[in-house]
């Protein structure tokens, strides 16, 4: 009889031991659901895409144009939650379940609040955005008018991302991955409507007037926006009154933020800040490069980057059951175990990436047509994802091994690692290429930079540098 997944957790806090074979049916037990997880929110993002891509070029590109911003501000948000979240579960492996309550009181007065911030930053440059990011006049007003929306949206973004980071370092995998999935389902439903104009349409023979707002790029922000605060309600419900080990009705405790708790929290989260901003910086001058090749350009570089999730979502699927893996092992004082754990996701992850990399290459143009009915970018967008399929494989390693990482706590080098792989090989190589060979030149120096940087993960996660400490108490890895 198989063991189930709640006493293979317990087995780690109680220093139960595991052998290969369960700790290989743990991982898979948690990384499945983060993998439907992943899922869900690559199609939210095929989604969008899609029913925008209908629309034409210059709407994908208006969306497109931005993206590289919200991904900016949302790398905070994800960023401030995984500063709470490894405390979480180094406190839940050491079986210190009310400190952990406490470390998420005090991470809903924090994160709320950065989130507010971003929020009003962001409806304050949504008019000058897309000028700043060399976007034409025929694009510009429909990307101001998705990132006013996509600010407003960034609490509820927040507390969406924070419930299920929590509930992940817990354990509890599979109801965030459900949640996701409604949250997706919802957003086809609201866009559906709200995208699109009044229109006939054709059900079962039957000729059907189909109500619309015809709000076109601004209805896709929306109907996101609804679909995250309906789960941003629902995901806190499940996790300050459901969850077994965090519901906060279980004792009483002060919302204030702690000095220890936020000097943990920015020891975690401010390396990752910083990659943040090197990152999507690098990400925004990609932008800023690729802008002079035109809509079709744009659009192509969008839409392939948004396939390219379908390939890499196994990699952070199973980077999310490292992080929760190695955080409870080390908080339970556990090195020989975390390390277990994070050769079994890493080598996981590659393999699941590699074969949808294969998958990738021999159907892009199918994956492409999927996303925008325009021929030029469908042929553009194919041939810069047959160019990345050949980086997937050391992606993979570059984003689980970040994931162990995160688990133990140890996110500067990590950061160093990204920002100088991105700005160097990915940036330099593209600033040379891209006005010779036009968006190949952009996507050849990303493969480059992808293979580079998964390289150096791998020699960073073969020491012990990564594992030195834990946060529970100051806890030394000896």
């Amino acid at each position: 009889m198989a063991v189930s997944k709640d006493i293979l957790l317990e087995g780690i806090r109680t220093g139960a031991e595991l052998t290969t074979k369960q700790q290989f049916r743990l991982t898979m037990l948690l990384c499945g659901p983060a993998i439907v997880a992943q899922l869900a929110s690559v199609l939210l993002q095929f989604i969008d895409a899609s029913m925008v891509g209908s629309l034409g070029a210059n709407p994908s590109a208006s969306i497109g144009l931005i993206a590289t911003t919200t991904w900016l501000f949302g790398g905070f948000l994800f960023a401030a939650c995984q500063g709470f979240s490894v405390q979480v579960a180094h406190l839940i492996g050491a079986n210190d379940f009310k400190a952990a309550r406490q470390v998420l009181r005090e991470s809903l007065t924090s994160c709320i609040g950065l989130s507010l911030t971003l929020a009003l930053i962001g409806v304050a440059i949504s008019p000058f955005l897309p000028h700043w990011l060399g976007g034409s006049e025929d694009i510009a007003a429909d990307a101001s008018s998705y990132f006013f929306i996509y600010s407003l949206s960034l609490p509820f973004m927040q507390i969406t991302w924070l419930g299920g980071t929590m509930l992940q370092c817990s354990g509890n995998m599979k109801l965030p991955s459900i949640l996701d999935v409604v949250m997706c389902l919802m957003d086809v439903i609201f866009n559906f409507f709200l995208i699109f104009p009044t229109r006939e349409v054709t059900v079962l023979g039957m000729d059907i007037t189909m109500p619309g707002a015809g709000l076109g790029v601004t209805g896709a922000a929306l109907g996101t926006g609804l679909a995250m605060a309906i789960t941003a309600g629902i995901m806190m419900w499940c996790v300050l009154v459901r969850s077994p080990q965090l519901n906060l009705r279980q004792d009483r405790g002060s919302f204030r933020p702690s000095a220890k708790c936020l000097k943990n929290a920015l020891g975690i989260s401010g390396p990752m800040w910083l990659q943040n901003v090197a990152m999507r910086g690098a990400h925004i001058a990609g932008t800023i490069i690729v802008a002079p090749l035109g809509a079709v350009a744009i659009a192509a570089n969008n839409f392939a980057i948004t396939a390219e999730a379908l390939c890499y979502m196994p990699g952070f699927g199973m980077a999310d059951a490292a992080t929760t893996l190695v955080g409870q092992s080390l908080g339970a004082a556990r090195e020989k175990l975390a390390r277990s754990f994070s050769r079994i996701t890493l080598l996981s992850g590659m393999a699941m990436m590699t074969i949808l990399a294969a998958v990738m290459f021999l159907f892009a143009p199918q994956i492409m047509s999927i996303l925008s009915n325009d021929a030029s970018v469908i042929e553009l967008g194919a041939q810069v994802l047959r160019i990345e399929a050949f980086a997937e494989t050391l992606y993979a390693a570059s984003i689980v091994a970040y994931g162990s990482c995160v688990g133990a706590g140890d996110t500067m080098i990590p950061s160093i690692l990204n920002f100088t792989t991105m700005w160097i090989v990915r940036i330099g190589l593209a600033l040379i290429l891209t006005p010779k060979m036009g968006l190949l030149g952009y996507w050849i120096p990303m493969c480059i930079e992808l293979n580079i940087r998964g390289i150096l993960f791998l020699l960073r996660i073969r020491g012990r540098g990564w594992m030195k400490k834990a946060l529970v108490g100051g806890l030394q890895i000896k």
